[in-house]
């Protein structure tokens, strides 16, 4: 596999320098990319698709600097991470996340999840809640929230999913990473806000994107926790996760969303407060779309750390 001026796409890619370390960590049977700067409290950054570590390079080194120990991981399948060929259902993704904070040598994080990062935390802190002090998610509605509007809302959640339900089609992946992974640049353009998508800096952030979908197997292994949310649906694995996920979650929660979000709409995770008996927040962030954390980096990190900080 080659990039576009044809050299090889691989994992060195994602090894920016930068005011963090890189460190690879054991967790779960797999090994994990992240990314660390500062001491202090554990706050764990999850990012989301067609994402990798870099999505939180902004906010990483100002939590750090803000008295924290601030870490972002490469998810399983994504960035340096492991690319196992299964893994990608939500039993697996949540204990990824409950292995690290323990291979970390801390017994508790405040997780920091984005879209598909901020799914795998919602399940962290309803199956692993002794280990998430304080939970804030970005452009993701909780599990069950989602998985409803799908059926029940077929003009808005329903037609809004309809770019991941392409994701289910076998081999799907090369068309994903065709032509430089061109439909990676397009996802993110159609998905984030027309203000940050019309910035200058909107084709660097693509551009880095594109490039770490084409590292080998990226590519399938994003696609394969779609496809198992999707297929899920009519299985007993995926009855028993529902159940499991129905149980009210005790983590101190803040919700942040993006108006302007079409791949996780508004009206679909403002129900996600039912699921929370602890304190919980909601924010609807006006202007922004499913990226908050590259959009309004400034007013997301603000958010994060009084939240981490309470």
């Amino acid at each position: 596999m080659t990039d576009q001026r044809g050299g090889v796409v691989d994992e060195s890619c994602v090894l920016t320098e930068g005011p963090w370390t890189h460190r690879f960590i054991g967790a779960n049977g797999t090994r994990f990319h992240v990314v660390e700067a500062g001491t202090g409290p554990m706050v764990l950054f999850l990012h989301g698709f067609p994402e990798h570590w870099w999505a939180w390079h902004q906010i990483l080194p100002a939590v750090a600097d803000a008295g924290f120990r601030a870490v972002a991981v490469d998810l399983r399948g994504y960035g340096a991470s492991d690319k196992p060929p299964r893994g990608y259902d939500g039993y697996t993704l949540a204990a990824d996340i409950a292995g690290l904070i323990r291979a970390l040598g801390e017994r508790s994080a405040t997780l920091v999840g984005s879209g598909v990062g901020g799914m795998v935390a919602w399940t962290v802190a309803s199956f692993h809640s002794s280990l998430v002090r304080r939970l804030v998610v970005l452009g993701a509605p909780h599990p069950l929230r989602l998985r409803a509007a799908i059926f029940a809302d077929p003009r808005g959640q329903f037609a809004a999913s309809t770019p991941a339900l392409k994701f289910q089609l076998p081999r799907y992946e090369h068309v994903l990473t065709r032509d430089g992974a061109a439909a990676v640049g397009e996802i993110l353009h159609r998905w984030g806000g027309p203000r940050w998508v019309a910035g200058s800096d909107f084709e660097a952030y693509a551009q880095r994107y594109r490039e770490a979908m084409r590292i080998p197997q990226a590519a399938f292994c994003a696609l394969e926790g779609y496809r198992w949310a999707f297929r899920s649906v009519l299985r007993l694995h995926g009855y028993r996760f529902v159940r499991l996920m129905q149980k009210p979650l005790v983590t101190p929660t803040l919700q942040l969303h993006g108006a302007l979000d079409v791949a996780s709409l508004p009206r679909t995770a403002l129900g996600s407060g039912r699921y929370v008996v602890a304190p919980y927040e909601w924010r609807l962030l006006d202007e922004v779309g499913h990226f908050p954390h590259l959009e309004a980096p400034e007013l997301v990190l603000g958010e994060i750390l009084r939240w981490a900080k309470t």
